[in-house]
């Protein structure tokens, strides 16, 4: 475990298995029904509890396993929050579709007001997570939320503005309204900038993963991996990359059938159906 490839692998594992997970929940409450999203949502707080008591338990100490635990309890907390998101608990006070023909300053709108409240919830755990950790010995944790916070807010800009290939196959019933306020274009001005970013960030964690040695080189390369895969989903979102198959066999043929596309405004286009990848929420 002292080793960084493990490292690495360990976190594109954990990326693959709690979005998996995450979707596999919300998709058996889509068949249940009634309150079942509310009931997953409830029932996965204590995952939200672990998370937060793994964070303030392990900012102090800096050894291996402190390391693995931040790194998990940054997850923990992020994928509840995603889980809440998903089921539609903490969402925002829009629950209705996009109508056709808004001018753009109301669709700006009417798309804050479909992840507001999550937003703001996330922002301020996220404020709550940098000033308890910020100097602390093992940073870990702190910096693994930080990522997939910044990554989600860059993912929804960018579907937002605009890109070639959003999947929404796998989004549950509670959000299928956001796919009406998507849009599908050949580019947006802030994707080159939103890549460079990311790519730079994981350059970043690697230089530090090999210039550090022993505990700390595994933490930066849990860093890098992570970053890396946050570069990789927003890559998916302009080359036809079918990273839906990676969760699609843990999920019901049944559960994941199309729906009739909907128009976008100025011509994009979305299949609204029943993927947020949940880590970072970003398609």
């Amino acid at each position: 475990m002292a080793s960084p490839w493990i490292a690495a692998l360990l976190a594109l594992f954990l990326w693959w298995f709690s979005t998996g997970a995450i979707l596999v929940v919300v998709k058996r409450a889509d068949r249940r029904g009634g309150g079942a999203h509310l009931r997953a949502t409830l029932l996965g707080l204590p995952v939200l509890v672990i998370g937060c008591v793994g964070l303030a338990l392990t900012a102090g100490s800096a050894d291996l396993a402190s390391i693995y635990l931040a790194f998990l309890s940054g997850l923990a907390v992020w994928g509840w929050f995603e889980l809440a998101f998903l089921a539609g608990v903490l969402t925002g006070p829009n629950v209705r579709p996009l109508p056709k023909g808004v001018p753009e300053w109301e669709r700006f709108i009417r798309a804050w007001g479909t992840v507001a409240y999550s937003e703001m919830a996330l922002l301020g755990c996220l404020i709550a997570v940098v000033m308890f950790a910020w100097e602390a010995p093992n940073p870990f944790g702190m910096w693994t939320f930080i990522i997939l916070y910044f990554a989600r807010v860059s993912a929804k800009l960018n579907v937002y503005l605009g890109v070639p290939n959003i999947n929404t196959e796998f989004l549950p019933a509670p959000v299928r309204h956001l796919a009406s306020h998507f849009r599908v274009a050949r580019m947006n001005a802030l994707f080159p900038l939103s890549v460079t970013l990311l790519a730079f960030a994981t350059a970043c964690w690697m230089e530090r993963a090999y210039a550090s040695d022993g505990a700390g080189q595994v933490g930066f390369a849990l860093l890098a991996a992570l970053t890396a895969l946050a570069l990789i989903e927003h890559w998916a979102m302009v080359l036809p990359l079918q990273d839906a198959r990676l969760w699609r066999w843990m999920i019901s043929h049944t559960e994941t059938g199309r729906e009739p596309q909907t128009e976008h405004p100025k011509g994009g286009r979305s299949w609204s159906s029943t993927t947020f990848s949940p880590n970072s929420s970003t398609r």
